[in-house]
């Protein structure tokens, strides 16, 4: 990756979170008090997290630029008779042919799908499409808080084994940029699409935004 690409990511990245500061800001509906916050306290940490993002990308530079899927999610994974198949790599179909062609980091497909995790969760915690039997929402609420711990981490266990178990500090940096562009993403596309799922979104923007913050302050003070 170049300087050039790492402006690119950053540039992305960048209008990506100003739709998404749009958006919020034009909410004002929450159906919860937290929401309500968690809102708020994102739009007040809108300058720092555009400074953060930058230094995110090009912390990147010199990393592995390979042919991506693009689009990657949960939902690009069809299981069938014990094989997992992945599918749709033209990419983002909004996104310029020309873009969607072109070599990128690995780790955006990575964010993609560590982002599908957030709203499996969700849908265990709405279970309307879902008939089961009663559980107390205390013993629910734990099981989904570890699910999602838990499914982070053997996903990320896996991945750095797969690309030889090596931590290097350019791919953290890459990773949260990536996570962080595609809940802004996310955000975007429900407040256009399914309002009633912003929270899903604006929920791992709020966690990305407060670990990277921690991250930046621990290192400059």
């Amino acid at each position: 990756a170049t300087a050039e690409d790492a402006n690119r990511w950053c540039e992305r990245a960048h209008g990506l979170l100003e739709a998404a500061y749009e958006a919020l800001a034009a909410r004002s509906d929450w159906q919860r008090e937290e929401e309500t916050a968690r809102a708020a306290d994102v739009l007040h940490h809108r300058k720092d997290l555009l400074t953060i993002t930058r230094r995110l990308a090009h912390a990147g530079e010199g990393s592995l630029m390979t042919r991506i899927h693009g689009d990657f999610h949960l939902g690009q994974v069809l299981v069938a008779s014990g094989e997992a198949y992945i599918i749709d790599f033209e990419g983002e179909p909004a996104r310029p042919l020309a873009e969607r062609r072109a070599k990128s980091s690995p780790l955006r497909d990575a964010a993609g799908l560590l982002r599908s995790f957030d709203y499996v969760a969700a849908t265990i915690v709405e279970g309307d499409s879902v008939s089961t039997a009663y559980v107390p929402e205390e013993r629910r609420n734990e099981f989904i808080a570890r699910f999602h711990i838990g499914v982070i981490r053997a996903f990320m266990s896996a991945y750095g084994t797969a690309v030889g178990g090596r931590r290097d500090p350019a791919n953290r940096a890459l990773l949260d940029l990536f996570l962080i562009e595609k809940a802004a993403y996310e955000i975007g596309y429900e407040a256009a699409n399914r309002p009633m799922w912003l929270r899903v979104p604006l929920a791992g923007l709020s966690r990305l935004l407060h670990r990277v913050l921690r991250h930046h302050r621990s290192r400059h003070g």
